[in-house]
């Protein structure tokens, strides 16, 4: 991790090599690559200003990793767009082949995706997007942004790191391909939710929650973001947590009270049912006369998730855990009713 500040060849042959981390780093990011490697270096211009980036490969994967390594131009782009600069300018970034798939080691990433689109050849959304470009670049070089600028202070928050990090690889695909090929991506990535166990662990005794911290956890962002209905505000939050936490540690409650004051909405009861239940809550709607009357089910008592509808016309629907109704307006064809797809919830039509 770091920058080499000397380097001493020694009389029995061997190198002793001293290298310095500058900006804070949690003693899970600290690692040696040990190996024979090559070595090449770029300089993106970033917000910033310049960012040395260093490139460390086995020599006999050089031409592979060159070409796909030009990737990480597009990934900082994308990110310093969404999240604000790269968190350590001062340590540079470092992309370095590993036996290990891929780790978010502070400016040093370890990289093991074979020199591949996807994750490992394999596009996790199954829509195709996944597969234009190298899963582990993209989600291992996010969490220098929530995991490694952002820390969770403890493992139960887990959700701060992989959730964001995972939400970090729609928002690529958004800036790569545009809005509609990031719903796509993180809509595909809800095949590998369980809902088996919660999201948030136990507090204090070093247990981190459910695996569906990644897809739940990106598309209860997804959903928060489309609540918001206002991307300029929307990145405005994330890179207000990056700047306002920046080289942090935080609790969750830290960083949802963030979100609920910035986005003048109150999201509380959308972060307990998504983190701490496993029910994904379900819109019942039937028609009574002239109106249609909803409410949310499989909820936690107060959720109250505003959604966007599709009827014939658009429009807004702010149901709560008890019957509401709204008279049906001129155009609104019932029988075409759906949520957007982008609310990460289920509905039913009920008669009785």
């Amino acid at each position: 991790n770091g920058r080499m500040r000397s380097e001493v060849r020694n009389s029995d042959h061997t190198i002793t090599s001293t290298w310095a981390v500058t900006n804070p780093i949690s003693n899970y990011t600290i690692i040696p690559y040990i190996g024979k490697y090559v070595h090449w270096s770029e300089v993106y211009q970033g917000e910033a200003g310049k960012l040395d980036c260093d490139f460390w490969v086995l020599a006999y994967h050089e031409d592979s990793a060159r070409a796909q390594f030009v990737q990480v131009r597009d990934m900082l782009k994308c990110f310093e767009f969404w999240f604000g600069p790269y968190p350590f300018y001062a340590d540079g970034y470092k992309l370095i082949e590993a036996p290990h798939l891929g780790m978010e080691h502070q400016s040093a990433v370890a990289y093991g995706n074979k020199f591949r689109n996807g994750y490992l050849g394999r596009d996790l959304s199954g829509t195709g997007w996944g597969n234009k470009w190298d899963f582990i670049i993209v989600h291992e070089s996010g969490h220098e942004w929530f995991g490694n600028n952002i820390t969770s202070k403890d493992l139960a928050d887990m959700w701060v790191h992989e959730g964001f990090t995972n939400y970090s690889e729609t928002l690529f695909v958004d800036c790569m391909f545009g809005n509609e090929a990031g719903d796509d991506y993180v809509i595909g990535t809800r095949r590998s939710i369980t809902n088996k166990t919660p999201i948030t662990g136990s507090y204090g005794v070093n247990e981190e929650g459910s695996g569906d911290m990644y897809s739940k956890g990106g598309n209860m962002l997804h959903t928060i973001r489309h609540v918001i209905n206002n991307d300029t505000l929307f990145r405005q939050i994330l890179r207000g947590l990056n700047a306002t936490f920046y080289h942090k540690t935080v609790t969750a409650a830290e960083i949802e009270q963030y979100i609920n004051k910035k986005s003048g909405i109150d999201f509380s009861k959308i972060f307990e049912q998504y983190l701490d239940k496993t029910q994904i809550p379900e819109l019942e709607y039937k028609v009574a006369g002239k109106k249609l009357a909803f409410r949310w089910t499989k909820a936690i008592e107060g959720f109250d998730l505003p959604l966007l509808y599709h009827a014939g016309i658009d429009g807004w629907l702010k149901p709560t855990t008890v019957w509401k109704t709204m008279r049906m307006p001129s155009g609104f064809d019932v029988t075409k009713f759906a949520v957007d797809r982008n609310f990460y919830v289920t509905s039913k039509m009920v008669t009785e």
